[in-house]
């Protein structure tokens, strides 16, 4: 089992200040402890979930090239970049670019968006449910032609792009790896199967079932079910001192005991540092194990 973390909130005591300087502990701490994912959430806004909308919250790009230039090794990604947030050729530009300037480690996080609030708030278009995934999709395939050879046009229904250009290329052969985001079992596991290196599911107690259905979209698509890497996001709380230590362990247990192979998730305190250093000791090694 494969570790990754996230950073969701920035809302730490010493505040804005100091905030560049202690994201920059967080990622050596975490690139040298072992953590395989080094993650941001691709949101404007705070999220309920997670604290008031009011709370600091940094831009997820800008913020994945500053994490690139304080570490060495994790894979660099959002999890999970909203589609409609960026148009499809500028987003495959920006995945090339941290690719090119990270060395090689970028991914392409990516769902169909969800957070209305922070869309409205500052003027980004959020059109139906429906018409998001049709844009995904659109964007699934314009970065792969953009990552490929391919500067033929694209006319798609929601995007046309007469040469989709994108020099320089991505070091990451065949292209980034994709992670798709969600569980929705009609529309985004199949695209999963369809496009995606990685599915990213919440826990819940459908967790099986909905492996058995990314497996079914696969047989339809044509797909190895086992050349997708099935990764779940988990909150890790390592406790005071290590005290729950044995705890996350066993949740890792479960997941993997499902097919999973990479958890992915905020650190509680993580602006202490102890945490991380407890996962890379304590956590990291055992779970590899698993």
């Amino acid at each position: 089992m494969r570790i990754g973390l996230q950073i969701p909130d920035f809302t730490w005591p010493n505040g804005p200040a100091a905030m560049g300087g202690e994201l920059a502990t967080i990622a050596r701490t975490a690139d040298d402890a072992g953590f395989e994912l080094l993650a941001v959430m691709d949101h404007f806004f705070q999220i309920g979930v997670v604290g008031p909308t009011e709370h600091d919250m940094l831009e997820a790009y800008t913020t994945l090239g500053f994490l690139a230039a304080h570490t060495n090794r994790a894979k660099l990604l959002t999890v999970i970049t909203g589609v409609v947030y960026r148009h499809p050729g500028i987003l495959a530009k920006i995945i090339s670019t941290l690719d090119v300037l990270s060395g090689g480690r970028a991914m392409l996080g990516i769902g169909a968006a969800w957070h209305e609030e922070e869309a409205r708030g500052l003027g980004v278009p959020f059109p139906p449910l429906a018409e998001r995934f049709e844009r995904l999709e659109e964007t699934l395939q314009i970065c792969l032609r953009m990552w490929s050879d391919d500067e033929t046009p694209f006319q798609g229904k929601h995007y046309q792009l007469e040469r989709p250009l994108n020099v320089p290329a991505p070091l990451t052969a065949p292209h980034p790896p994709i992670m798709i985001g969600g569980g929705g079992e009609r529309k985004t596991l199949r695209l999963v199967a369809k496009y995606a290196d990685a599915c990213n599911l919440f826990p819940s107690p459908e967790l099986a079932h909905k492996l058995d259905v990314l497996r079914e979209h696969c047989a339809r698509e044509g797909r190895d079910y086992d050349t997708i890497e099935k990764t779940v996001y988990y909150p890790f709380d390592v406790g005071e001192n290590g005290s729950e230590v044995g705890k996350v362990l066993d949740a890792l247990g479960r997941f993997a005991e499902l097919g999973f192979t990479t958890a992915v998730g905020s650190v509680a305190d993580v602006w202490r540092i102890t945490p991380l250093e407890i996962m890379g000791e304590r956590v990291i090694p055992e779970a590899a194990q698993l």
